[in-house]
């Protein structure tokens, strides 16, 4: 286990990833940590590939209980803070279109708010299967286009190149080969809906109206908010198959035939 990031310690915020340690950034951090928590079961024992692991936080949240932790993402100064940070994890500097392993050889991909960023999914998604053994699980978490970006096909996010529906993940998982052994959505629980009522109606809103059109680190955050937006936990949120176009996130378990 390792201790919260100082912000010298903590990569540099620039809206590509999230990072544990900042206050500024908690709700982006418990929000992804809430999806590696319910997925880590699957990871109990395993030979586990993550595929894009930014921070590398969730890898070092699989390797508690993985067998082994390969973690792969293109970005230098990402490979090597990992490296520093996550002794567990063994870290490789690698482009997700070719994923640098044999074929049926890993047990699971974890692929955790990565494939929206990815030009071609549907050849890293064929990646995934070449990999995997028969039986192995594909874990992937995703923003859920139509409350992500509900007015628009072109993500406004300029890191991201193309966001999925419910519908399109579902489509794209079975194309690829995998049988889709769960779909489900991350929602706020009570106490986020609660936090949303108080701050106008969506306390993501109130975060991106403090930080949108603000260099990294300039904005000022109203005291009131900054102190429930660092109060929240991965408990916070909840994930389930129900009013699955309505959720946040989606959150999906795939499995190589």
């Amino acid at each position: 286990m390792t201790t919260p990031a100082t912000r010298a310690e903590a990569l540099h915020l620039t809206g590509e990833r999230t990072v544990p340690g900042i206050a500024e950034e908690n709700y982006w951090f418990r929000r992804h940590e809430a999806a590696y928590g319910a997925l880590l079961p699957y990871c109990a024992g395993a030979k586990v590939l993550e595929a894009g692991c930014g921070e590398g936080y969730g890898a070092g949240l699989i390797a508690t209980l993985a067998a082994r932790v390969l973690a792969l993402d293109y970005d230098v100064p990402t490979t090597e803070h990992v490296a520093r940070r996550y002794p567990d994890v063994a870290v490789a500097r690698a482009n997700l279109a070719y994923l640098p392993l044999r074929g049926a050889s890993v047990d699971v991909v974890a692929n955790f708010q990565v494939i929206e960023h990815l030009w071609d999914q549907a050849g890293f998604l064929a990646e995934c299967h070449r990999v995997l053994r028969p039986g192995g699980r594909l874990l992937v978490t995703t923003p859920n286009r139509l409350t992500f970006t509900p007015d628009s096909e072109t993500p406004l996010n300029p890191y991201h190149t193309r966001e999925l529906s419910p519908s399109e993940m579902d489509t794209m998982l079975r194309e690829a080969g995998f049988l889709v052994e769960t779909l489900h959505g991350l929602h706020h629980g009570a106490s986020l809906r609660t936090l949303d009522e108080s701050h106008g109606g969506s306390i993501i809103d109130a975060q991106l109206d403090v930080v949108m059109g603000e260099l990294p680190g300039q904005a000022v955050w109203p005291p009131e908010l900054l102190a429930d937006v660092e109060a929240i936990r991965a408990r916070d949120f909840t994930i389930h198959g129900e009013d699955l176009d309505a959720s946040l996130d989606l959150v999906a378990v795939a499995v190589r035939a």
